[in-house]
């Protein structure tokens, strides 16, 4: 970890906190000053919470003892989330959540970023976190430190009253609507959406790889915080809930704004987490939300891409459906990262990998498992069927991306007939990986 002269990593406590929030505020415009963003609550950790300072004499305090006092400045910030339960194809294990990462423009193209991902990296190994995830606020950035893109998510704009496929059970579901309140809500949402982790809709059994709960108080008292600054002219939340037989099924967290037009009023209903134990379930929640009143379209936020919506859809066409890029992966330890997965077929293959920022990942490695099974990864001296880059390897983690596709792209190279199609099958997952918020 190397950083340019006169900068140093330090720890970022919480009594810093308009300083992190100043800094931000250079790296990630906004109209919001930072008093009235110190009035909301924090997502930050702040035992993980790590400044870049640069050190400069304070011109006008009085020396003491002839020497001048020296300052220091948040020049750089980072932090990471301690998701203990991520999910990977088969498993969860722990993973570092990189976030707020940011440099003051004054102070780039000095070799900043490089240094405090390498801190993040070392950290990520000093804690057994064999794995690192975020969201790519600008796409072009980490692909050049390991990350591959892992995931996508769906996007999509609904009309109201868009005819949905008939499912058995749906209109026997009790539903509420009622305004969000944490105290009657943050448990329940927050029990449901760890159960869809594990056994997403339809495919009871596996979980969805990429989804991460949110584990700390921090995190759970930024989601239910709902600061007018940020609604954008919405509604305060909503929140639908289907139970059967008392027992909650599904919810939907959501707002809506209504504009007046001469045509009559046209409203948006932006939802935030669709999330449904079963079919049933998530053909009640669709239902109510393409039925609301005043509104012309649904707007959901990162959907998987295998959202039961899709299938439901009479017309999928009118859901003007697109795609982006979700959560991003980078391997920390490849004998932690590739033994903690399963496989969805059996697996006997060796891989060349090059990783120049952690060379510890770098060589020939023997990967063989059982499907759905154990696995174990070891170092051979024999000759690789397949090579790639840490990053493609990071990119196919989570079985969102096939490894035939990336050799398609030729970022993946075959030495053996068959190796890529059959690495291809075992690094596959039934269900698409997706983090259903933005960290």
């Amino acid at each position: 970890m190397t950083l340019p002269d006169g900068y140093r990593l330090s720890p970022l406590p919480e009594s810093r906190h308009a300083e992190l929030l100043d800094l931000d505020s250079w790296s990630f415009p906004t109209s919001h000053s930072v008093d009235d963003l110190l009035k909301l609550a924090s997502p930050l950790s702040w035992d993980r919470t790590v400044a870049v300072v640069s050190e400069h004499p304070d011109a006008g305090a009085v020396p003491i003892d002839g020497a001048v006092p020296v300052t220091s400045t948040v020049v750089a910030i980072h932090s990471s989330y301690p998701f203990s339960q991520f999910h990977v194809p088969g498993a969860q294990i722990p993973v570092a959540g990189l976030t707020w990462v940011g440099v003051h423009p004054q102070h780039r193209r000095k070799g900043i970023l490089s240094g405090m991902i390498d801190a993040h990296f070392q950290s990520c190994i000093d804690r057994g976190e064999a794995v690192s995830a975020l969201f790519a606020a600008e796409a072009g950035i980490y692909g050049r430190f390991g990350y591959g893109q892992a995931a996508n998510d769906l996007r999509v704009k609904i009309p109201r009253g868009a005819a949905l496929r008939p499912v058995a059970g749906s209109a026997e579901l009790t539903l509420r609507l009622e305004r969000y309140d944490a105290a009657r809500h943050s448990e329940l949402v927050a029990t449901l959406h760890a159960e869809a982790g594990r056994r997403p809709t339809p495919a009871a059994g596996l979980n969805r790889p990429g989804w991460a709960t949110r584990e700390t108080p921090e995190l759970r008292a930024t989601f239910n915080d709902d600061p007018v600054m940020f609604r954008d002219g919405r509604e305060a939340l909503r929140i639908a809930i289907v139970e059967s037989d008392g027992e909650p099924r599904g919810y939907v967290t959501f707002r809506r704004k209504v504009d007046w037009e001469v045509r009559g009023p046209r409203g948006t209903v932006s939802t935030g987490e669709v999330v449904a134990l079963d079919a049933p379930a998530a053909h009640r929640l669709w239902s109510t939300l393409l039925d609301l009143d005043l509104s012309d379209e649904v707007e959901p936020f990162l959907l998987p891409v295998d959202d039961p919506i899709m299938a439901l859809l009479v017309d999928p066409r009118s859901a003007q459906p697109r795609i982006a890029d979700n959560v991003w992966v980078r391997i920390i330890n490849i004998t932690g990262a590739l033994t903690a997965r399963q496989y969805a077929t059996d697996v006997d293959v060796v891989v060349q990998v090059s990783d120049e920022r952690l060379p510890a990942n770098a060589g020939t490695w023997h990967l063989r498992g059982q499907a759905f099974g154990p696995a174990t990864l070891t170092r051979t001296s024999a000759t690789p069927d397949l090579s790639l880059s840490v990053a493609e390897l990071s990119r196919a983690y989570l079985g969102g991306f096939s490894l035939a596709s990336l050799a398609a792209a030729g970022l993946v190279t075959e030495h053996t007939d068959g190796a890529l199609a059959a690495a291809s099958a075992a690094f596959s997952w039934p269900v698409a990986p997706v983090c259903s918020w933005v960290f």
